[in-house]
This record gives C-alpha cells, sequence and structure tokens, in this order.
C-alpha cells in the first residue's frame, strides 16, 4: 500500500514539474485569445464586461474572444469548435468545457474523447492551449481525473498544453466568489482572469 502511494505521489510531482517546464510561444500583439467554452467562459451570473474573457483582455492588453454558450456539452462544442478556431485563427485558446456533461451525468469516456478531439484540432494548427479542469459532481470536489490524463497524454507529446488544474475547483470553495453553486460573481471572475493572466505571463505568453 505504502509502495503504491509512493508510486501516486511521485506521478503528481513529476506532472506538476512538466506543467512548471512547458513554455509557450509569445503571443504577437496582432493576435488574439480564444475563450472557448460554456457558462463559465460565456459569464453566466454577471454582465458580458465582467465576464472572464472581457476581465483578461483589460489585464493583458490583447484582444480576447468570448466563444462562451452557456449550457454547452462537449459533444455540441467540438460540432462547432474548428469553425470557431479557423474563422478567429488564434495563438492560443483556453478550453474550459465539459462542466455540463458532469452536471448531467453524461458519459464522461465520451466528454473525455471530445475534449481529446479539440486538443488535436488545436494542436494540430499550432496554436498553443490552457486546458482548464473542472471539478467532479460533488461539494467541494477536486477536477474530475480526465483532466489530468488529457494533460498528461498530450504534455508529453511535447505539445503547447499548460493544464489550469485547480483553478475552478479552487475558487468554488470561496463563497464570495459565487453567484450561485456553480457559477461566479464579478469577483469570482476577476479572481479567475488574473490567475489564468499570471500563467501567461509565468509560462512566456505574455
Amino acid at each position: 500500500m505504502q509502495k503504491r502511494l509512493s508510486i501516486i505521489l511521485l506521478s503528481i510531482m513529476l506532472l506538476m514539474v512538466a506543467c512548471s517546464d512547458v513554455k509557450l510561444s509569445p503571443i504577437p500583439a496582432d493576435s488574439p485569445i480564444l475563450a472557448f467554452g460554456d457558462s463559465l467562459t460565456r459569464g453566466k451570473g454577471v454582465e458580458l464586461v465582467d465576464s472572464y474573457p472581457s476581465v483578461l483582455a483589460r489585464l493583458s492588453g490583447r484582444e480576447v474572444i468570448n466563444a462562451g454558450i452557456s449550457g454547452e456539452v462537449t459533444k455540441a462544442g467540438l460540432q462547432r469548435y474548428a469553425s470557431v478556431l479557423d474563422k478567429h485563427r488564434p495563438s492560443l485558446v483556453i478550453l474550459l468545457e465539459g462542466g455540463n456533461d458532469i452536471l448531467r451525468n453524461n458519459d464522461l469516456r465520451q466528454t473525455k474523447q471530445n475534449l481529446a478531439a479539440m486538443i488535436e484540432l488545436t494542436r494540430d494548427r499550432g496554436i498553443a492551449m490552457i486546458l482548464v479542469g473542472v471539478p467532479s459532481k460533488s461539494l467541494f470536489s477536486d477536477t474530475a481525473p480526465f483532466y489530468r490524463e488529457l494533460a498528461e497524454q498530450y504534455q508529453s507529446e511535447l505539445y503547447q498544453l499548460i493544464f489550469a488544474d485547480e483553478l475552478i475547483a479552487d475558487l468554488l470553495r470561496t463563497p464570495a466568489y459565487k453567484s450561485d453553486m456553480v457559477h461566479f460573481n464579478q469577483l469570482g471572475y476577476q479572481k479567475m482572469a488574473e490567475q489564468l493572466h499570471q500563467l501567461l505571463i509565468e509560462h512566456g505568453a505574455l
């Protein structure tokens, strides 16, 4: 049992090191960031000007396109994803999707496959990514394990992917940041944008 625990801890440490070592190419001043996802991207609970993409745009001085659709599941996201990429031609995508699959008890194996397909569409176009994990369906839970599995898989292929592991889970544990059980208020989206902005700086994108 102790040996298994040691292996698990070592794996986590290696993943953390891998995440910290990933370097992103600097985002050109005239190239947008694409924020793709569901209601957490759209900014449910606040005005659009207070959504995290809008706040991130102000913090970074870059154009951040809000491609969030409230209530979207990954199947629908995948269907529109390639056309959104080709329309906007971003240098970096922030992918935050899968929460509605989890809340609706969808088959999470399919959710993982849908997200993997989105990551591959992004990678094949030479676009960097921040993958944002979403908590499992229980109060104060950690990020669903399949997000970590995806990050580990694609980082092992030397793809420019940063994994924002517990960002959403940590914010949702703070009632002062929430407008309801699964969405943020103005302060919550502000904190979310600040953390993503810091990730972009730390990994060389800004």
